[in-house]
């Protein structure tokens, strides 16, 4: 009796593990991260057309990150997390900025408030002002907001709190992606 008990507990976890497709999906993600990238939101050609006014860099416009890994990263000066993590971000791009084209935009600032941010700390990681409006995929609704884009377009990493970004999970993780 203890058996056929078992039996039937074990015939259901089965069946609600292959019949239930949110349960066969979070073990998928869980045991099986490709799944996760295949399944990653793409950012498409029109939500990269963001004129981008340079602080420390040359004015462009994000459709010239196309085709690139992109470490996207919204922040403020005004931010206290944002500024917590700048150390990291100036260290991964000191390592990266030949592997991964780096974009960090600021928000809800003021052009002179940025460029004496960055003078003060010696950052040189480039920074930019929107100057036109940011895609509904990738508008943040906190700060810090970084994405980590593959060069299909795919958001790979979205983090929405301060991050080590130095760490060595990221430095493996970008060496699996620029393959």
């Amino acid at each position: 009796m203890k058996r056929l008990i078992i039996y039937v507990i074990v015939l259901v976890v089965l069946g609600a593990v292959f019949l239930v497709p949110d349960i066969r999906n979070s073990l998928k993600d869980m045991f099986f991260p490709v799944a996760t990238i295949e399944k990653a939101v793409h950012i498409e050609a029109d939500d990269y057309d963001i004129d981008l006014q340079g602080i420390n860099v040359p004015s462009t416009n994000m459709k010239n990150f196309r085709n690139k890994p992109v470490f996207l990263n919204f922040w403020g000066t005004w931010c206290p997390p944002c500024r917590k993590e700048w150390p990291s971000i100036q260290r991964l791009y000191e390592r990266r900025k030949d592997q991964v084209d780096f974009v960090l935009i600021a928000m809800e600032d003021q052009e002179p408030a940025v460029r004496k941010f960055l003078k003060e700390n010696n950052y040189t990681v480039p920074v930019y002002i929107a100057q036109s409006p940011i895609s509904e995929k990738i508008l943040p609704k906190v700060f810090p907001t970084t994405f980590l884009l593959d060069e299909n377009g795919r958001i790979l990493i979205k983090e929405d709190a301060a991050t080590d970004w130095d760490s060595e999970s990221i430095h493996q993780f970008i060496d699996n992606i620029i393959k």
